[in-house]
This record gives C-alpha cells, structure tokens and sequence, in this order.
C-alpha cells in the first residue's frame, strides 16, 4: 500500500489537506497527517484539524510521497521549518514524489526541487517562481515525481492525479466514479 505523509501547521487550507486526506484514503492510500509540532492545527478558515503525529516522529518512516497543503500562514510555517525542506528534498533524493498545491508550490521553490519543472501554484503566486521552471497556470501540474495545484478548487482533481501517480490511472478512474462527479 502507497504511503504518503501530509505535513501540516497553523494557517492550512483545511479544504486542501481534508480532501487530500479523503481522496486517498478511499483508494487505500496510507495517509500520515504530522503537525509541526504534533498539535492540534487552527486552519485558514477557523476549523480544527487533529494531526496523526508530529513531524519529528513521522520522520523516521520513508514515504512514497510527501504531500503539502497550501493556505496562509500555514505554507509560510511549512515554507519557515528546515525539517519540512530536508524531507522533501530526502523525497526526491530517494526517488518518490511530492506533491504541492495552492501557496505550497513556493515551499517545494525554495526547497530546489522545482527547477526544470512545469508547476503551477495559487495565482497571485505565479510572479514568485523563478526562471528555473515554467509556471503553467493549468489546474494541475504532473512532471516526474512533481505535482501541482493551483488551490481549493482543484483538491479534487489534485487529489485524483496522486491517486494516478501512486497507484494508476485504473484506480484513480474508479475512485472518480465513485465519487460521482459527472
């Protein structure tokens, strides 16, 4: 079964990360949520998220992909937490995948994992990416182990394409009708 570890702090996007969250689990996905500091985490718009672990203890496992809601200010903590820099890079080294949507994109920019990729990220944050990758602006972004999102709005089809990519577009279609969403 495909891990994933969804690292989260103060100020996430609880629709991102809920879905996230939902999505992969109905595909039998091992979902791993890790506050930064174990804790119980306020999201952007006021609803309490209760975290599996902490990061320092979630850690110590090896994902098949590392995961990272956006929203503010929780993707400046992420973006602020050397640990969260380190494991995603450790991610890449290994060979597995991140993933990124909303504001976050700028934690895997500033990480260095983005350079060469074509991502896309929250509009107003498109000026913020460097001539070292193509901002795309499509809803989801997939190239290699790397893959994007623009925000709330596209979870659903953010969430799809992470069942696709640690999994196959057979599970993924499935999950989709299940889902009923056409």
């Amino acid at each position: 079964m495909p891990s994933v570890l969804l690292p989260i702090a103060q100020g996430s996007e609880e629709l991102e990360l809920v879905t996230i969250i939902d999505v992969l689990r109905r595909a039998s996905i091992e979902v791993t949520v890790a506050s930064l500091d174990g804790e119980i985490i306020t999201g952007s718009q006021g609803t309490r998220i209760v975290p599996d672990t902490s990061i320092d203890e979630a850690q110590s496992n090896v994902y098949d992909m590392v995961v990272l809601p956006g929203g503010l200010p929780g993707t400046d903590h992420l973006n602020n937490d050397p640990r969260i820099h380190s494991l995603i890079k450790e991610t890449i080294e290994a060979g597995n995948a991140v993933g990124a949507i909303c504001a976050a994109p700028k934690v895997l920019a500033s990480a260095g994992v983005l350079e060469g990729k074509r991502a896309t990220c929250y509009p107003s944050f498109l000026d913020n990416f460097g001539p070292e990758l193509v901002s795309t602006g499509n809803a989801v972004e997939w190239d290699g182990n790397v893959v994007t999102s623009r925000g709330p709005g596209t979870a659903m089809d953010f969430a799809l394409t992470l069942i696709e990519v640690l999994i196959d577009a057979t599970k993924r279609n499935e999950i989709e009708a299940g889902l009923v969403r056409t």
